[in-house]
């Protein structure tokens, strides 16, 4: 490496070169029990990979306010329910979360409009009950996530607004609440 202009070298010096180690260390493999051998695992309950996931809960609580919620239901509980399928999107399309994925998440449950049906209030009231406690509810809240069809995650803000109603049994994946 060169010496800034100031450090005094003698010109006679000779230059610093590199040089190889004496020892080239062997090939890494995956020989330890936690080791993953190949592409990350996938399947239900295993979450979803992405970079930066946890900025979808500052992007989710800053929809808190716009949450419509009918009676008995809880604002931790849609935020935590919604938040697995907003990271789900957002690592599907292999960047980080954005405001877009939490909207299509909030919309697809009926959670933006004042006046959902009420076979949506009933189901979300089943399914979200409790989702907001973490430390309890993981389970459930990941069952949210991985219920929600692909082709759903797809789908724009703005498709899935103008089909939430009438499709979302079929956009939530909510097939048991019939």
């Amino acid at each position: 490496m060169a010496a800034p202009k100031y450090v005094p070298t003698l010109p006679t010096d000779s230059p610093r070169t590199y040089g190889s180690p004496d020892h080239v260390p062997d090939e890494w493999r995956p020989v330890r029990p936690g080791d993953l051998d190949g592409a990350q695992p996938r399947g239900p309950q295993l979450g979803t990979q992405g970079p930066d996931q946890g900025y979808a809960l500052k992007l989710a609580n800053l929809l808190r306010p716009a949450l419509r919620l009918a009676p008995g239901e809880r604002a931790d509980d849609a935020v935590r329910g919604c938040l697995g399928i907003a990271m789900r999107r957002a690592s599907l399309f292999g960047r980080a979360p954005v405001i877009h994925d939490l909207r299509l998440a909030f919309t697809i449950w009926g959670l933006l409009d004042d006046d959902p049906p009420t076979d949506l209030v009933e189901c979300r009231r089943q399914l979200f009950a409790g989702v907001g406690n973490v430390m309890h509810h993981y389970s459930a809240g990941r069952r949210i996530a991985d219920m929600v069809p692909e082709s759903t995650l797809r789908l724009t803000v703005e498709e899935a607004a103008a089909a939430w109603r009438d499709r979302w049994v079929a956009l939530t994946g909510a097939t048991d609440c019939q």
